[in-house]
């Protein structure tokens, strides 16, 4: 019988997910798929490793935000655990399970790691250390996301951090960014910037619309300092999923950079609060292989 261990984060979104642990182990098991539930655990688990290779899993599934699937890539990617990954979005925004195309029902979602088809996708890389697969961002709405309120995330989803963020549009305060890329050199005053692996990042939808997630190619977005109803303008003209061509808006697109400030900008990776600058990040193509729906 195959093994899969199924990492789950019990606080992730609505909270649901322990509620379904047993229709998931039932629908493997159904399949010839022995389920190992582990609860998440955010700190460093230097067991885990140990434990997917003495048990012979097949796979991993992970369950939760983007964080979740961002603690699982780094586990698997830093111990060598060339195994695929499945995916069953249960956080705010789930910005990589959409890039991916994955639905929004559990049951399709088992349905595609049943399937056993594999994508490999990009993955990014700061300063050698962290890795992620969605976005790695500075600015106003990274602060955002780190002190918006739990209860709020888990009644309104996404849009939690829309209405934070329009409560603390008249303290945006812009800072100097430089980027250096292999082809050219970015000195800008910013609001926000975002290094992006696929079409979807801090919870806005079909924001780079042609990127790819195994180009080796990160899209990095700009937001430029700007009068406050610009902001909003821009705020809202994301949220519609229309098109990022602004005066306000500067993309760059390359296979490494350096960000560099002279402000301490603390890093939103995947969601969760990460190193601050200044960071090389690097992509390296189709790092990481997961289980998508079929053609």
């Amino acid at each position: 019988m195959r093994k899969t261990l199924f990492i789950y984060n019990p606080g992730a979104g609505d909270h649901s997910i322990t509620r379904k642990l047993d229709y998931i182990i039932h629908r493997f098991l159904a399949n010839g798929v022995l389920v190992q539930p582990y609860r998440f655990r955010s700190e460093d688990d230097e067991e885990l490793p140990k434990l997917v290779r003495e048990m012979g899993f097949e796979s991993i599934i992970a369950s939760g935000g983007d964080g979740t699937i961002n603690f699982v890539v780094n586990m698997m990617m830093r111990n060598n655990l060339n195994i695929p990954m499945g995916i069953i979005p249960s956080g705010t925004c789930n910005d990589l399970a959409h890039s991916l195309g994955l639905p929004h029902t559990l049951k399709d979602c088992i349905d595609i790691i049943l399937g056993g088809r594999t994508k490999s996708i990009d993955a990014g890389l700061i300063n050698n250390r962290q890795y992620f697969l969605s976005t790695c961002a500075g600015g106003i709405f990274v602060n955002v996301s780190f002190n918006t309120n739990q209860e709020l995330k888990r009644n309104f989803g996404p849009f939690a951090y829309y209405l934070k963020a329009l409560t603390e549009v008249t303290n945006i305060k812009p800072f100097y960014l430089k980027v250096t890329t292999d082809e050219e050199v970015v000195e800008e005053n910013v609001l926000l910037f975002l290094v992006i692996n696929g079409k979807h990042g801090g919870g806005f939808s079909n924001l780079i619309k042609q990127a790819d997630l195994s180009d080796g190619i990160m899209d990095i977005v700009l937001i430029k300092n700007c009068q406050h109803l610009d902001m909003v303008s821009l705020f809202f003209k994301v949220l519609s999923s229309a098109s990022l061509e602004d005066k306000n808006v500067k993309l760059l697109r390359s296979r490494r950079c350096r960000l560099e400030s002279d402000t301490k900008i603390t890093l939103s990776v995947d969601g969760e609060k990460g190193p601050c600058l200044p960071v090389d990040i690097k992509f390296i193509n189709r790092a990481v292989d997961v289980f998508v729906a079929q053609a």
